[in-house]
């Protein structure tokens, strides 16, 4: 990701005077005073201001306000204990003050503002608390320590020792006293700022849509047209945010407010490392762009994210072993059905997340093209949202309950449309693949029925919520994967 730049808009510093232009006139004109200018210059100057004025003062990129409240909090201050405490843990050092009372504690913070000390519980002994002194009022948490990480924490953040988690603890409580009004103000605004944005792009798209001359799609041109109008940049992706710590000063990028806190001040997105607060990330628009370099594997990542790193309309190991099992095997007794072996599946695999290409899968290289079934199959079983998604598996397994054949059509073609636009690309793809599979079932024996049963628990896995549930909606499933292949040709007319 490219360095940011920070400008601040209050600089202290001199704004050079506009440089002077080289005079031809006579030796008799008067020498020249440092900073006026004759009349000739001045005339000149203001002609240039005029036309451009580069020290024009514009509003600034980045926001410093929260980053000047962030500097006023209080700093960190131990308070030694020079007594000799047993049973002292190895992973605190003087500011442990034994098994002292919380009153006792108490008093010892009041010294100044951010004072802290830490200590064993009385009341649970072998547990330890901390106390320290904020907005001249003692506070007192509970406190633990991670024995595998080796990290002190009182909440969600982790740190390597007291002293810093005493020191972001001041920061946030100094922040939110402060400054809360303003955070509120500033995560509205977040959330104005996009509905805002949302509007514009969808009058745009409406202007798009009225100046486009109307195909017919009965046309077999126009409608061939249409099918390629696909564009993976132009798939919605939402942001894969996870919590992150910056070092050095970081603006949040949707509100360009400073991010405060010496840990886990924000979150970056893991695909295209869009940086903002936590409290902004609900009102980032999905409009992540991937980026190739994150982006590391292709097993098991996000059918979006990966259509879109790579752009593509369709997963590279996707097509590449279609075209191979299509060019060899559609006659093969038991496509699908019969397993190929384990370790070359697995080998393949690690090939393709390791240099991002399917590599020779051709009858020279894979002479077992159960092999490339199973890598196929594999490729599905391993995405994070299955090529019919989470949030549509239920009202799919109503729709197969259904009895009445159209009653059934009509309503997967209204679930298939609600899509996202890379499963819907690749379900299409992969259904037309298996409509040719069906078609030699004579020889493959490898029936719609045959077909449903091998991918509908892969297409449409359930939610982790209804892993118990699952069992009974095999059939469902079955039934769902049979009306792909056997209808497709209406199902997918989008």
């Amino acid at each position: 990701m490219p360095n940011k730049s920070y400008s601040f808009g209050n600089s202290t510093e001199p704004i050079p005077a506009p440089r002077k232009k080289r005079q031809n006139n006579p030796p008799t004109v008067p020498l020249e005073v440092p900073g006026t200018y004759t009349s000739l210059e001045k005339d000149t100057i203001e002609d240039d201001e005029e036309e451009r004025n580069p020290y024009e003062q514009v509003e600034p990129v980045w926001k410093s306000y929260l980053y000047q409240v962030q500097l006023k909090a209080p700093k960190p201050h131990r308070v030694v204990c020079n007594q000799n405490v047993g049973r002292r843990p190895g992973f605190y050092g003087k500011e442990f003050h034994g098994a002292i009372t919380r009153e006792v504690a108490e008093q010892l913070v009041m010294q100044y503002e951010g004072c802290y000390l830490t200590r064993e519980s009385q009341r649970q002994p072998g547990t330890y608390a901390l106390t320290f002194r904020f907005n001249n009022a003692p506070k007192n948490y509970r406190l633990y320590f991670d024995e595998v990480e080796k990290m002190h924490y009182v909440g969600e953040k982790r740190f390597e020792t007291v002293h810093d988690l005493v020191a972001d603890g001041l920061i946030t409580l100094y922040v939110d006293f402060n400054a809360k009004d303003y955070i509120d103000h500033m995560t509205l605004n977040a959330k104005r700022s996009q509905s805002q944005k949302d509007e514009t792009v969808a009058d745009e798209e409406d202007n798009k849509g009225s100046l486009n001359i109307q195909v017919d799609p009965s046309n077999q041109t126009n409608r061939k047209l249409i099918q390629n109008s696909f564009k993976a940049s132009d798939c919605a992706k939402p942001h894969n945010f996870k919590t992150h710590s910056y070092y050095g000063p970081h603006w949040c990028e949707l509100c360009r407010n400073f991010m405060w806190g010496l840990k886990n001040q924000g979150v970056r997105c893991q695909d295209c490392s869009y940086d903002c607060h936590k409290q902004c990330s609900d009102s980032v628009h999905e409009d992540c762009s991937p980026d190739k370099k994150l982006v590391k594997r292709v097993f098991g990542v996000d059918l979006t994210t990966l259509i879109k790193a790579h752009d593509q309309r369709r997963p590279a190991v996707v097509d590449t072993c279609i075209k191979e099992i299509e060019l060899r095997a559609l006659e093969a007794e038991g496509i699908y059905r019969i397993s190929g072996y384990a370790d070359d599946i697995t080998h393949l695999q690690t090939l393709i997340d390791r240099d991002g290409i399917v590599p020779d899968i051709s009858e020279a290289a894979i002479d077992d093209i159960n092999v490339i079934c199973g890598l196929l199959k594999l490729y599905f079983r391993q995405l994070p949202i299955p090529i019919i998604t989470f949030d549509l598996y239920d009202q799919f397994i109503q729709t197969a309950k259904l009895e009445d054949r159209y009653e059934v059509i009509k309503k997967m073609c209204e679930l298939i449309d609600m899509l996202p636009p890379a499963h819907y690309e690749t379900l299409k793809y992969f259904c037309r693949h298996l409509q040719r599979v069906m078609k030699y079932r004579d020889k493959n024996l490898m029936s719609s029925e045959n077909l449903g049963i091998v991918f509908g628990p892969t297409l449409m896995r359930a939610p982790d919520s209804q892993a118990m549930q699952a069992m009974g909606n095999l059939q469902y499933q079955k039934k769902i994967v049979m009306f792909l292949i056997e209808e497709q040709d209406v199902l997918f007319e989008r």
